[in-house]
């Protein structure tokens, strides 16, 4: 089985209080004079108190159209994901020559050499070090990079893959945009980084793997951590209006469909216990419920379709309210600060939660 040996999320730099960035949207995304009191209820039940963003809340109104907020997006993701691979290689206690994948995963900017393109030679990963850059998952990507890392590795069991996420939805705040979209993303979405590090079952093998990094030494075992043991990807037809983006002049405007917490509570149960009963689990046998904090109706629903017990969501709950939802970035801090919790009973079961564009969820089982 795949072995999740660290996972380390990063913030961007600056931080803000709810409120204070409830008043820069009022200024940006409202009309003169206008009245800002379904804005103020808006973000006042987002059930988030602070976030993190790329600039001073002062510079997002002096943002001159899409390529402007691209250009920051690759900047600051340079550095929010060379920060983030860093810190899961040192907490792994591995080189990033010992790197034999980097998945990167982002929704909210692009760029071409990609942004893992980049990070190579800033990080000192092998010149032969495969890539794959992602775009378009949205909040589920963070559990599907965990599975597709999964997936590598059970083809590659003795080598070392990082997944990197970097999601900066600041940049797409849409200025003079008062749909409720709109206003319900720019109360809901931060920006972070996270950074995965797992390795194959046969893991640790000589420098370089099969790969073949011609450095010299053996690699540094791993620390101890939960193991990948499934994963389920499910697309549900006829709901690819629900969530995502309309890519207009000014960049990326959200999608973002009411009735996404009545699809979850409707969809969700049924692929839940039948992937757990795969493995013969239910649902009451789960010890960590590590879920995506798609924002206050999304949790009381997810927890209402799967009768989760008090507390079960609590990680994710406290996420939300300290950082925002971070889109793909989101699930693998809420994994962060599960693993950083106390430890399960060895051998018990996890499940990681994702839900987004498609509309799609992600399962994955891991076991401590």
């Amino acid at each position: 089985m795949t072995r999740i040996a660290a996972v380390h999320g990063v913030l961007a730099p600056y931080r803000n209080t709810q409120s204070e960035i409830t008043d820069m949207v009022a200024r940006t995304c409202l009309p003169a004079g206008a009245d800002r009191r379904v804005l103020d209820r808006l973000h006042g039940s987002a059930g988030v108190r602070s976030r993190h963003m790329a600039l001073p809340l002062d510079d997002y109104a002096k943002i001159d159209g899409f390529g402007a907020a691209n250009d920051v997006f690759i900047e600051v993701a340079g550095d929010l994901g060379a920060e983030a691979v860093r810190g899961a290689l040192r907490t792994a206690g591995l080189r990033p020559e010992d790197v034999d994948l980097l998945l990167f995963t982002s929704v909210t900017g692009v760029a071409a050499p990609s942004v893992d393109a980049r990070l190579v030679g800033r990080l000192g990963l092998r010149p032969d070090v495969k890539r794959v850059p992602v775009f378009g998952l949205g909040c589920v990507a963070g559990a599907a990079g965990v599975a597709r890392v999964h997936d590598y590795l059970r083809g590659w069991p003795e080598q070392v893959a990082v997944l990197l996420s970097v999601e900066l939805c600041s940049l797409t705040f849409q200025r003079g945009d008062a749909s409720m979209a709109n206003l319900v993303a720019s109360g809901l979405f931060g920006d972070g980084a996270a950074a995965l590090v797992a390795v194959g079952e046969r893991f640790p093998a000589a420098s370089g793997g099969s790969g073949g990094s011609g450095t010299s030494g053996v690699r540094v075992p791993a620390v101890g951590g939960p193991s990948v043991v499934a994963t389920r990807s499910r697309m549900y037809p006829d709901t690819g209006h629900v969530m995502g983006w309309a890519i207009t002049g000014s960049g990326f405007q959200v999608v973002l469909d009411p009735s996404v917490p009545d699809l979850v509570r409707r969809v969700l149960a049924d692929d839940v216990r039948a992937f757990l009963a795969e493995h013969g689990l239910t649902p009451d046998d789960i010890t960590g419920w590590v879920c995506h904090p798609g924002g206050p109706k999304v949790l009381e629903a997810v927890s209402d379709a799967l009768a989760l017990p008090e507390g079960a969501l609590d990680v994710t709950w406290r996420s939300l309210s300290e950082v925002g939802n971070l889109s793909s970035s989101s699930v693998l801090h809420v994994l962060r600060d599960t693993l950083a919790g106390p430890a399960p009973e060895p051998g018990s079961p996890g499940l990681m939660i994702a839900m987004g564009p498609g509309f799609c969820c992600e399962l994955v089982l891991i076991r401590w």
